[in-house]
């Protein structure tokens, strides 16, 4: 990963983190995200409520998700019973938030494109 790119990642991370505490949750940064234990980005709770997303901020118009990450993340979501979604900051948009079942399955990764992102139109609004 280049070291920009990772910057760029944390900051919306952080961003998004501002954002939930601001609504009332409590939040957790995974330490070390996508180097270490397999764990979502960030971790959000609040009176029963419990959400882990995965970030990414990529200005394209398709994401996509390697499968052994991808495998992860749904491991994750079944052994700690926390819906676990994408959340994808698209420049000039905002964040997007995708259920791990919208995803498409291709040859070597698990996609959504940002069309697609925006037909399902889930917004930070619709999950608190």
């Amino acid at each position: 990963m280049v070291f920009g790119t990772y910057r760029k990642g944390s900051r919306y991370e952080r961003e998004l983190i501002d954002i939930f505490q601001q609504k009332g949750y409590s939040v957790i940064r995974s330490a070390g995200s996508g180097v270490g234990t397999p764990s979502p980005d960030i971790l959000l709770f609040m009176r029963g409520k419990q959400y882990g997303f995965e970030c990414k901020a990529w200005d394209k118009g398709s994401l996509g998700i390697e499968k052994s990450k991808f495998a992860e993340l749904r491991h994750w979501s079944e052994n700690t019973g926390m819906t676990t979604m994408i959340a994808w900051h698209l420049s000039r948009e905002g964040w997007y938030f995708l259920h791990l079942d919208e995803l498409g399955e291709k040859e070597k990764n698990f996609t959504v494109t940002a069309k697609r992102a925006r037909e399902i139109n889930r917004r930070v609004e619709n999950l608190i």
